[in-house]
């Protein structure tokens, strides 16, 4: 049986099928940064932090029907408190982040318990989480406990620290861990979903009413949901960090943050669990091959050569022609026609 979402039915097995695809999937990509040159390890983690935001929007956007437009505030959390623990008191960003999760998770119940209790939904919800992460930003570039609009640099460490999270230029080791972190989203994920409160969950984003004339509590998984996100999308942050070795309000709180945790989910497949990783598969590398093909054009198009903007309205139009030719994303394309 075909559940929403394009969830199989939830017996045990089905449950340790796809543990095991994760698994296998994960064996299959370690080797992968040890034969990429580093400019596309650098492609690749950025992929895997595309996938984790992705995850993070779809669990809540996608499994959950609240469409969100602030998961910025999320991100933004993560990295900031992962950033702040790190180089105000010397905490490892292991610690960091789970800080940040707990801080984002805490925030996403905050503003659902606000917009459901003024019973905002579609739209007006969509902008309510959008001025929840404009907020934070503003708070965050006026804040002297945050450093204001300058941020944080994190102070770089002697050699290699898997406690710091810290690594020499070209190691694989951030791959790695993007790696594990992805992979350990998707499960957490899966299982959610296999859970009674996921099953609740989507009932809930199916028919409210329906739902909760049979005693489900729309409310109380509605929130579930939200937090559980909200844990997930700050996780990326905290990676961004240490990754980039730099944030401030923009980079963490900024509207083009929430737009890059939409987009994997919508190009992958919204409500579908491998969607948002595949959708960053197709994502992290397009923008560096439209920019390259607008650096080095073939010949019939050297006119283009140099032109700025270009190669962000071509990225802009290919991202416009996937959404229209498959709405409902490559994998919930695929996977419609393969259950069809």
């Amino acid at each position: 049986m075909t559940r929403p979402g394009g969830l199989p039915g939830l017996g045990g097995r089905g449950t340790r099928r796809n543990l095991l695809l994760i698994a296998l999937l994960c064996a299959v990509m370690i080797p992968l940064p040890l034969v990429l040159p580093p400019a596309q390890q650098a492609v690749a983690v950025r992929v895997l932090i595309f996938a984790l935001m992705g995850l993070g929007w779809n669990l809540m956007s996608g499994f959950g029907g609240m469409f969100s437009f602030g998961h910025a505030a999320y991100f933004g959390i993560g990295a900031y408190t992962g950033a702040w623990l790190l180089v105000e008191r010397g905490v490892s960003p292991w610690i960091g982040m789970l800080a940040g999760a707990a801080l984002a998770a805490a925030f996403g119940l905050l503003i659902g318990f606000l917009s459901f209790r003024y019973k905002l939904r579609g739209a007006y919800f969509a902008l309510a989480t959008f001025a929840f992460a404009e907020m934070l930003r503003l708070i965050a570039t006026n804040s002297d406990l945050v450093n204001r609009a300058q941020g944080y640099n994190v102070p770089l460490i002697q050699g290699s620290s898997l406690w710091m999270l810290q690594f020499p230029l070209g190691s694989p080791g951030y791959f790695w861990v993007a790696l594990a972190l992805v992979a350990a989203a998707v499960a957490v994920t899966w299982l959610f979903l296999r859970s009674r409160a996921g099953r609740f969950t989507i009932a809930v984003r199916d028919d409210e009413t329906a739902a909760e004339s049979l005693g489900v509590s729309a409310m109380r998984y509605k929130l579930l949901t939200m937090a559980l996100s909200a844990a997930i999308t700050s996780v990326a942050g905290a990676f961004y960090v240490q990754y980039y070795m730099f944030v401030d309000p923009d980079l963490a709180f900024g509207a083009n943050v929430s737009i890059q945790a939409i987009l994997p989910a919508v190009i992958g497949g919204v409500g579908t669990l491998w969607g948002p990783v595949v959708g960053a598969v197709v994502l992290g590398p397009l923008s560096d091959v439209t920019a390259t093909l607008l650096r080095n054009p073939p010949e019939a198009l050297s006119m283009l050569a140099g032109r700025a903007g270009l190669d962000v309205m071509l990225y802009a139009a290919l991202l416009i022609v996937m959404v229209l030719a498959l709405p409902k994303g490559l994998y919930g394309t695929l996977a419609e026609r393969r259950r069809g």
